[in-house]
């Protein structure tokens, strides 16, 4: 018999055993590629974090339930998965399913299995801060998990909430501003505990985050959902009016569009061939064609090239799945500015409460507040600008807007002390009050000192208002 069929019987009987024992294997192996986890350098981690709590804001914390269940199905251990999160959202009495979170209509259960890593006050910016740079001694609460990664490690993180220029909202004071988290993770770079480092950011005026701030060879790849100037996009939300909604029984939004982006698409694709540039064409063309928002990357753009199995893992399902390249993703619902969210959930409530009910008295209560609320800070915030500047230079030099790429403000420490003056007299900004935080860095850029803004604003706000927004109550953003 010829010595070369034999050989090529003997590689193919070979073969054909190495498959027979991969399906007949304990479960959750499977046949795997030659970049998969057995062979790729360091561990996969990840960071999720939700900034905001309240059944209103529901849609931020189904984003990370959802981005859990995607990295645990692509092979990601939960060890290396930590996860912040209020966790007031599923047993929620305003939730029409106790204990389940969807992140799409007709979606499964994204909350099953989410470990409680970081809740309720323990998510906040100094324990966010301490995980990155896997400090547990700076920890103040929650479970110990930090990120104990090494030099040949990949990191992913994931922020989910409202922002503003150069912010992040948390659920607890105060919020996460731009230059702290670029610093942390300049120093979380310099400590060598990482290859690359992936960062997705859900967030008004995201863009802003990163820009003018994030150094090009730290070895860190970011998208944001908007850039310095825009408003992100919540999905999926109650129909208006109410009685044409597709899920009448949630009168909130369940996702938000970037987020649920780059997951269904994640969900449809072998990750071990679609990359993080492929990834971003998806969402900028989905997210501008839907919200005429635009999606932003910084840092090191060659890491876009990188494959999402880096990061993600891949689920084996879709193994043999081919990524097209075309946006066959389609948003549900019509797109509405991320801080218009919570007026649409609280109309939705008074909209379905009986008539003469406390349900109806409680929910008119809670539209009138966060209209009372909103007027109140845009008036102050205006009315200090025309103090501060005149009649007519006031809204002009609030409204400033520097040219692209350059960083926010040009003293960070004056931008914080502004706004803790606005609120020790005008009361807390609010997830809403983000938006003016571009007026208080305008007014520092414009050489005002603490003083100044100390007396222009004992002259707008006689006092704070007693609303739920209480800087008394709540603490300061900064």
């Amino acid at each position: 018999m010829d010595s070369f069929p034999t050989l090529l019987l003997f590689l193919f009987l070979l073969s054909l055993a190495s498959f027979v024992s991969a399906r007949h294997a304990l479960p959750g192996d499977f046949l795997r590629l030659p970049s998969d986890q057995d062979n790729l350098p360091g561990t996969r981690w990840a960071v999720l974090l939700a900034g905001s709590n309240g059944y209103d804001n529901y849609r931020h914390q189904a984003d990370i339930c959802h981005a859990y269940q995607i990295l645990r199905k692509g092979g990601l251990k939960e060890e290396n998965i930590i996860v912040f999160m209020y966790d007031d959202i599923a047993f929620n009495e305003e939730n029409p399913r106790p204990g389940v979170i969807i992140n799409k209509p007709g979606g499964g259960d994204v909350y099953e299995g989410v470990p409680k890593d970081y809740t309720g006050e323990d998510v906040n910016v100094n324990n966010f801060l301490a995980v990155l740079l896997g400090n547990k001694s700076a920890l103040t609460g929650g479970s110990g998990k930090v990120l104990n990664s090494g030099p040949d490690d990949h990191i992913f993180i994931f922020y989910s909430d409202h922002g503003g220029p150069g912010v992040l909202g948390m659920p607890t004071h105060p919020y996460l501003y731009a230059n702290d988290l670029n610093e942390v993770l300049k120093k979380k770079h310099a400590s060598g505990t990482y290859k690359r480092l992936v960062f997705y950011i859900e967030a008004c005026e995201s863009g802003s985050i990163f820009e003018g701030l994030l150094p090009e060879d730290i070895d860190i790849y970011a998208t944001t959902a908007a850039n310095a100037i825009e408003g992100s996009a919540p999905t999926y939300c109650p129909s208006l009016p109410a009685e044409h909604a597709s899920l009448p029984e949630y009168t909130t939004c369940l996702g938000d569009l970037y987020s649920v982006t780059w997951m269904e698409d994640s969900e449809k694709h072998n990750l071990q061939t679609e990359t993080l540039q492929q990834q971003y064409e998806l969402l900028r063309e989905r997210v501008s064609v839907s919200s005429r928002v635009n999606v932003m990357q910084y840092g090191d753009i060659d890491i876009s090239s990188d494959v999402l199995f880096q990061y993600l893992g891949t689920n084996p399902a879709n193994e043999n799945f081919t990524f097209v390249d075309e946006n066959y993703l389609r948003s549900s619902s019509k797109s509405i500015n991320q801080r218009d969210a919570d007026l649409i959930h609280f109309w939705h409530k008074f909209h379905k409460a009986p008539e003469g009910s406390a349900h109806k008295i409680t929910a008119q209560k809670q539209v009138l507040e966060v209209m009372s609320h909103r007027i109140h800070i845009d008036n102050s915030v205006q009315l200090i600008g025309k103090l501060l500047f005149g009649i007519e230079k006031g809204p002009e030099t609030l409204n400033k807007v520097r040219p692209a790429g350059s960083v926010l403000v040009d003293d960070w420490g004056c931008l914080k002390t502004m706004v803790r003056t606005f609120e020790t007299h005008c009361g807390s900004l609010s997830q809403y009050g983000m938006k003016h935080m571009r007026s208080f860095a305008n007014i520092c850029n414009a050489g005002i000192k603490k003083e100044q803004m100390v007396e222009a604003s004992a002259q707008a706000c006689v006092s704070i208002p007693a609303n739920p927004w209480s800087s008394l109550q709540r603490g300061f953003s900064a």
